[in-house]
């Protein structure tokens, strides 16, 4: 999200901005080339920090998943036998007796179809006549990425003081909740689009409620978290991981609210929209009897169990005042 024109121009020109992201592929292959970055680091520890002189005033704190490492590899060579099974496809067209495939730009063209369709192009070397095409794996170039299958590196302008390697791993981690955040305002739950605004204040002040609106419902997320399919014992979850590296996990708590779908005081596990929607069959009425002439009352919708822990969690009462 944050590219380095971005870091460049916008955060280093802003004082009292602080940012965390994350290298590409390219500029950590870069770091490995120039001898900054040693692959022998993961040998006993899975994290670790480093600097770069292309990276001034700033932390790179490296990190290793060997469950990533084992996912991109299983990815990868099922990628390869794919687009190999398609471009044997192409070779035999290039033999066939009818309707032979020839010249070198049209079997180049149908190549280029399954290298774009696979995306596996860099790991083939390739060879075309009029008459024929051959390939084989490049397996320099294979075992070149391979070898950073797992890697990510953190970049950030935080000091060391504020945070720590595991606390700014945690921190870039949360990006999940970030990206949630965006869905919900956006079309989820506060649908901050379309904006019906011309004037530049009146959509920033469109957006500011929108936030605001969002701020409420993290809050609330947060106090319902018991009666919701959220984590609600995060700390336990932390305890299971054996590095900041490590997969998140969910606690027993939370594991036992998706096993069972009940709470640990039996009430029903909900969403956040569909506890919303059951909260919003509480109304208020007013009541005009026949027989008194003028005379009027109101009443509102009695709770049931549900609804009352909802509130006793939020901390409001529904009682008339």
């Amino acid at each position: 999200m944050i590219t380095d024109a971005r870091i460049v121009e916008d955060l280093r020109t802003s004082p009292g901005v602080e940012w965390i992201t994350a290298l590409r592929a390219p500029a950590i292959r870069q770091l490995v080339e120039r001898g900054a970055l040693q692959l022998g680091l993961f040998d006993e520890r899975d994290l670790g920090e480093i600097t770069s002189p292309d990276y001034p005033d700033e932390r790179l704190i490296v990190c290793r998943n060997p469950l990533l490492t084992d996912e991109r590899r299983r990815k990868r060579e099922e990628l390869l036998v794919a687009t190999e099974h398609e471009l044997d496809k192409v070779v035999a067209a290039t033999v066939r007796k009818k309707g032979r495939l020839k010249g070198k730009e049209k079997i180049a063209l149908r190549v280029g179809k399954v290298l774009g369709r696979f995306r596996m192009g860099k790991h083939f070397r390739l060879d075309f006549t009029e008459t024929s095409f051959r390939y084989e794996r490049d397996h320099v170039q294979i075992a070149a990425e391979a070898a950073l299958d797992g890697i990510y590196v953190i970049r950030t302008s935080v000091k060391h003081e504020t945070l720590s390697s595991e606390a700014t791993v945690r921190s870039y981690k949360q990006l999940a909740t970030i990206e949630r955040a965006f869905r919900s305002v956006k079309t989820v739950d506060l649908k901050v689009r379309p904006i019906h605004h011309w004037k530049a204040d009146r959509v920033r002040a469109h957006v500011l409620l929108c936030m605001l609106a969002y701020y409420v419902e993290w809050h609330m997320r947060r106090a319902l978290a018991p009666i919701l399919f959220d984590d609600h014992d995060k700390a336990a979850g932390e305890k299971l991981r054996s590095s900041i590296v490590a997969p998140a996990r969910r606690s027993p708590r939370a594991e036992s609210k998706a096993v069972t779908r009940k709470t640990e005081d039996g009430l029903v596990v909900e969403s956040f929209q569909s506890l919303l929607s059951d909260l919003a069959t509480i109304v208020k009425n007013v009541n005009r009897p026949k027989i008194a002439a003028g005379a009027e009352f109101e009443t509102i919708t009695i709770p049931t169990s549900q609804q009352q822990r909802a509130f006793d969690l939020l901390g409001v009462s529904y009682r008339l005042a």
